[in-house]
């Protein structure tokens, strides 16, 4: 039994590791981007994020290459998402209802706060739409600045916020899928529940190969495509039907082989792809705007005080208990941290606009305030471990 508990601890502290160096990569990549975007290249870039192409049977006109990456490569993301999800529930921090209870209430609050502050700015406007763009927490930032931090936050506290991240994201898979898909084609949806029926009976089968879950999940993704219903969540769905035995995980197996990929090539790609933001002087006059508010107040003020409140109620309520030699400072700390909205918000954002001049400005309002999220979690994080030291 102490030897299965250290493999998991093992399998959680690479994931955690994996997750801290993709996000110095994202970084990189969000300056790289900007620089090309509004350097002497930003004509070939430009051409080179919207070359077209066609893709047999999946669509009848030609894509550029940042659809490929929202809509194609971003399903795999989703696909991965979704295994760390299923095995969370399983065997992880999920897995019973006290050791959910946290991390689900913390995550509530940071979707229903933000997404509060956000309609009240923008409440029967144009930009009314985009009320979910806040409530994201990109784990793989978030989990950069920890490993920033080092040894002065402790591990109990890297996995609450990973936890809490990853019911934040299946909270905005739910989104997406009940508030941001296109009129919906039923007889194509209908056929993506007759293969998501498929996968699911070769689970109850005990069927214990890949290939045909993720033979099918090619299918599912191509029908729900041509529904209406964004095709990312095909990823999830799939990764829900592949099982999870504790001798051979299927989930630990597809988690190994995708975690690299995914983060170090398709969120890379994706940050490249999304944040080739034109900043003017015009550019900043649009922080006094709702949209501004809603999306900077949404993540920085709404994102900290939802996680702490939320946490403080479902304490006292007694229905869950904080991680050991944790207080609400330090939660307060990684809530501020749960601000960092990067890749699920901007997805989020292509979804709620057609407009692309309100993309640009949303992206730039997310970024801004992803890094102010960080730098003041970052500091506030760095007190409370000097104050500790100073108490002791």
């Amino acid at each position: 039994m102490p030897q299965s508990r250290n493999k998991k601890l093992s399998f959680i502290i690479e994931l955690l590791k994996a997750d801290s160096a993709s996000g110095i990569l994202l970084i990189i990549c969000v300056v790289v981007s900007l620089l090309l975007a509004n350097g002497p290249l930003s004509i070939t870039y430009n051409n080179i994020l919207h070359f077209k192409t066609t893709i047999p049977f999946v669509h009848a006109e030609a894509i550029d290459f940042t659809e490929f990456i929202n809509d194609g490569l971003m399903s795999i993301f989703f696909l991965f998402v979704g295994l760390e999800i299923k095995r969370e529930i399983k065997d992880g921090q999920l897995s019973t209802t006290k050791q959910a209870a946290l991390p689900v209430f913390a995550a509530l609050g940071g979707i229903i706060t933000p997404a509060c502050i956000y309609t009240f700015f923008n409440f029967k406007t144009s930009t009314h739409a985009g009320w979910a763009i806040p409530t994201a927490t990109d784990i793989a930032f978030a989990i950069a600045i920890l490993s920033i931090l080092g040894k002065k936050v402790k591990l109990s506290h890297k996995i609450f916020l990973k936890a809490l991240a990853i019911v934040d994201d299946l909270g905005a898979i739910v989104i997406i899928m009940f508030f941001y898909s296109a009129g919906v084609n039923w007889v194509s949806l209908s056929l993506a529940f007759g293969v998501f029926a498929l996968q699911f009976t070769l689970n109850r089968l005990k069927v214990n190969i890949l290939t045909p879950y993720l033979l099918l999940g090619i299918l599912l993704w191509y029908f729900i495509h041509k529904s209406g219903v964004h095709p990312t969540i095909a990823g999830v769905l799939t990764a829900f039907s592949i099982p999870h035995l504790p001798q051979n995980s299927l989930i630990e197996k597809l988690e190994h082989s995708l975690v690299n990929s995914v983060n170090f090539i398709i969120m890379p790609l994706f940050a490249m792809a999304n944040t080739d933001i034109v900043i003017s002087a015009n550019s900043f006059n649009g922080f006094l705007t709702p949209i501004a508010a809603g999306i900077i107040l949404g993540l920085v003020v709404g994102k900290p005080l939802g996680i702490t409140l939320f946490t403080w109620l479902s304490v006292k309520l007694k229905a869950a208990a904080l991680p050991a030699y944790t207080n609400y400072k330090q939660i307060a700390g990684l809530g501020i941290l749960g601000g960092i909205g990067f890749t699920m918000s901007i997805f989020i954002t292509l979804l709620s606009f057609g407009n692309v001049e309100i993309q640009n400005d949303a992206k730039l309002y997310i970024l801004a305030a992803s890094v102010i999220a960080a730098v003041a979690g970052y500091i506030v994080l760095n007190s409370l471990h000097k104050k500790h030291i100073l108490a002791n």
